[in-house]
């Protein structure tokens, strides 16, 4: 099989293929490698390939499906990993000079449950500094370019980790989402993504580590090119981890419906915009187009956006910019002239504000929790949310200001369609839906009340079926 074809499989196909003993997991290992080696210049997605390690387990793969051995669900499958996350013997950085040169000494416990599963890991994935981005530059390593477009940004925080995925370089992989980390370069590089609710995936081994207001914000979460993919990797990866504040055990519990395709589906409400911050008119026609498929599929779909989303913003910020500028405060007191532009400019957005106080902090938690009480009691009518992932598809590098239906949208507000999530704990998965016109892709987002992963991705995989096939970029 030609690596272009190797390389385009799904996880679940390259899953299938080497139980049937079809494909050796060494020539599916090596086809990515190739990948990379004639990607990775362009992209820049990777800031470290363990190409010796991935052909050795991929060798010690083939053999054990020669023996008849047992073998896990992923066994043979080639990822990738963000490199916020420890892998054993790989740097772990956060792009960030100030931990230039740190490396894992142990796995984290979701890359131990991905090797348990027979995933071999093929290196690490470029990041913001700190991951304080929704496009990856740093001073360590540069900026990683989107694969539809080198000119425009794949995204951040874990824009390396879809620019890889999206390109064939990696079968799927893991990133991190505190504010839209996961779902926003799923969506400017055309793949899914899932971030799902604090807990249900162990954010342990996870730098910066998800504790404190953190843990209510921040999730590890999987990135691939289809929702079977995802539904694969969240049962791998979830369970209860004692490094993991949030963690519970929630045992996987997919709806009856979506395994009997029975006609009891969840209603669902949807938005176009919040009323406050305007999307593109092709982001518009990405709901809508969802809308009409959902409907030919049977469910009902209305109108319906939940009161309380703008507070959730404005709390998102007191616990993401000011909270994490005063975490991070101490570590870059001294070092300013080593930050990235963009850390310093976030720092510029955040010092515009006081930090918090003993009482603000504790009201900022409060009002948290009451919104948080607000959205779900309306959530009783629409268990299911469908909306756009951001205001934009992919923006060029550096771009800061958009005018959007003769409005000028910030940089900060234009991904708020992530961050109410974040802070009200619910699980979101990013679905691609449409291209722009200049050719980017477009996504949409499939969100539900904590805990119910398995409900958000029944109703996208039903979605990604009515769309049609996945398609792979120019690149």
């Amino acid at each position: 099989m030609p690596v272009s074809e190797l390389t385009s499989l799904s996880a679940v196909q390259i899953a299938e293929l080497v139980r049937k003993r079809s494909v050796s997991p060494v020539e599916i290992v090596e086809a990515h490698l190739a990948q990379i080696e004639r990607l990775n210049p362009e992209l820049n997605a990777f800031v470290q390939v363990d190409a010796e390690r991935a052909v050795e387990a991929a060798r010690s793969a083939a053999q054990s499906v020669s023996s008849g051995h047992e073998i896990g669900p992923l066994h043979g499958v080639p990822v990738s990993i963000k490199s916020s996350i420890e892998v054993a013997g790989l740097r772990c950085e956060a792009g960030t000079k100030l931990r230039v040169g740190h490396v894992a000494q142990t796995d984290a416990p979701l890359v131990r449950r991905l090797r348990a599963a027979g995933a071999i890991v093929l290196g690490t994935t470029n990041t913001p500094e700190f991951l304080m981005a929704w496009e990856t530059d740093n001073l360590l390593y540069g900026r990683t370019n989107n694969p539809w477009d080198l000119t425009r940004t794949s995204g951040g925080s874990s824009g390396g980790e879809a620019a890889a995925i999206a390109s064939g370089c990696s079968a799927g992989g893991v990133g991190s989402d505190g504010g839209g980390s996961v779902r926003v370069p799923a969506h400017f590089c055309g793949i899914c993504g899932l971030k799902p609710t604090p807990g249900r995936i162990p954010a342990t081994g996870h730098y910066p580590q998800s504790v404190g207001p953190f843990a209510l914000l921040g999730v590890v979460g999987p990135m691939t090119r289809t929702i079977a993919d995802l539904k694969l990797l969240i049962e791998v990866l979830q369970g209860p981890d004692i490094g993991d504040p949030s963690a519970a055990p929630v045992p996987v519990h997919w709806p009856e419906w979506s395994l009997k395709n029975a006609s009891a589906k969840p209603r669902i409400g949807y938005f176009e915009d919040d009323g406050r911050t305007p999307v593109t008119a092709e982001t518009r026609a990405a709901v809508r187009k969802s809308v009409d498929l959902l409907k030919k599929a049977g469910f009902e779909v209305e109108p319906f956006c939940p009161d309380g989303l703008d507070k959730a913003r404005e709390l998102w910020w007191k616990f993401f910019g000011v909270a994490g500028a005063m975490l991070l405060g101490p570590i870059l007191k001294g070092r300013e002239g080593e930050l990235s532009r963009i850390l310093t400019e976030f720092n510029d957005w955040v010092a515009q504000e006081p930090p918090h106080t003993a009482q603000s902090l504790l009201n900022t938690w409060i009002q948290r929790d009451m919104v948080r009480m607000l959205v779900f009691e309306q959530m009783r009518r629409f268990p299911v949310l469908l909306c756009p992932v951001a205001s934009v598809p992919a923006f060029k590098h550096g771009e800061r200001n958009w005018q959007i239906e003769g409005k000028d949208v910030h940089y900060l507000d234009a991904w708020s369609y992530c961050e109410w999530f974040n802070v009200l704990g619910m699980p979101g998965v990013v679905v691609p839906m449409s291209k722009s016109d200049g050719g980017l892709p477009i996504g949409v987002q499939i969100v539900t009340q904590p805990w119910q992963e398995e409900l958000a991705l029944s109703v996208a995989e039903r979605l990604e079926r009515e769309r049609g096939p996945w398609a792979a970029p120019p690149i």
